[in-house]
């Protein structure tokens, strides 16, 4: 019998690899985890199979004692199995929102810049911590939609593949991957959900990863749908907005017509403050201005209107 080319777990990511392959030269990022290890090794498969060309790109957010060191070492061993890699610095900048989120945004710009499709490692168990996370901020059904299988330039082709079958594709492949200390880290919120989403299954005793993963998906095909017929609605707005025009659609549409028409106008805002402003329109006895970031809302002769 002939031997096959890619263990069980390998062929796995391969194919989820294939199943987006976006063709020509593509970039992926690596950070020498398994699952962004796999990811690469599964798209230089693709590449010989399907054609295009593998960029591996390293990003090392100078974050950790001999983060270039650790960047490097990754490097080479991509090289090693053929795989042309190159180590990105970046520098994060302190931002409200968290380190997380700002090596999140450092790590995106370095992997973008150079125009190309960039394929991320993200696994269905990421999907699931996500969906937590969004659950968490309470801030409405795209929150639990989870991240995009694609985006922009941003591709995640393991979106339904186990961290678990990462793991055991770098044992096929024979090849070491690296645990970043940050990931036990618990001062990180997603860590801290990774310990309570594992004790939680304990608790119910099942696993719930795949049941989260179909959430997201089924709650993103409702939010893109809702967005876009909310897109639709103010598609002809640049000024003022008809209270008529909204008053009569339901909730869940009027708050996002709210929203796009706010953003367009320059404000900056969450759902309290689009809720504040829906009361402008589905409680109104006379109020006077809404104050949001960045603007005032005003309703005037029947219509909302933004004040400098």
């Amino acid at each position: 019998m002939a031997k096959r080319e890619l263990g069980p777990a390998a062929l796995e990511v391969a194919q989820a690899v294939a199943n987006a392959w976006p063709g020509g030269e593509v970039v992926v990022g690596v950070s020498g985890g398994a699952d962004s290890l796999a990811l690469a090794l599964g798209a230089k498969w693709c590449a010989e199979k399907r054609g295009g060309t593998v960029r591996a790109v390293i990003v090392d957010h100078q974050l950790q004692q001999n983060s270039g060191d650790i960047a490097e070492h990754v490097r080479g061993t991509l090289e090693v199995r053929g795989v042309h890699a190159e180590v990105r610095k970046v520098d994060v900048e302190p931002s409200v929102e968290g380190v997380e989120a700002a090596a999140r945004d450092s790590r995106l710009d370095a992997l973008a810049q150079d125009g190309l499709p960039v394929l991320l490692g993200h696994t269905l168990d990421d999907q699931a911590e996500q969906v937590f996370l969004g659950l968490i901020r309470g801030s409405g059904i795209r929150s639990l939609a989870g991240m995009a299988p694609a985006r922009g330039p941003f591709v995640r082709p393991l979106l339904g593949v186990r961290r678990s079958t990462t793991e055991q594709a770098c044992v096929e492949w024979d090849i070491r991957y690296w645990s970043d200390p940050m990931n036990l880290d618990d001062a990180f919120t997603r860590v801290r959900v990774r310990k309570w989403l594992a004790d939680f299954e304990g608790v119910v005793g099942r696993d719930i990863v795949p049941s989260l993963g179909r959430s997201a998906e089924l709650a993103r095909a409702d939010a893109d749908l809702l967005d876009q017929l909310a897109r639709d609605a103010v598609a002809t707005l640049d000024g003022p907005l008809p209270v008529d025009a909204v008053k009569d659609l339901p909730e869940a549409l009027r708050w996002r017509v709210l929203k796009n028409w706010l953003t367009r106008g320059g404000a900056v805002v969450g759902m309290g403050h689009v809720l504040a402003v829906d009361s402008l329109v589905s409680a109104w006895h006379g109020q006077g201005p809404i104050d949001v970031p960045c603007a005032r809302v005003q309703r005037t002769d029947g219509e909302l209107r933004l004040l400098g």
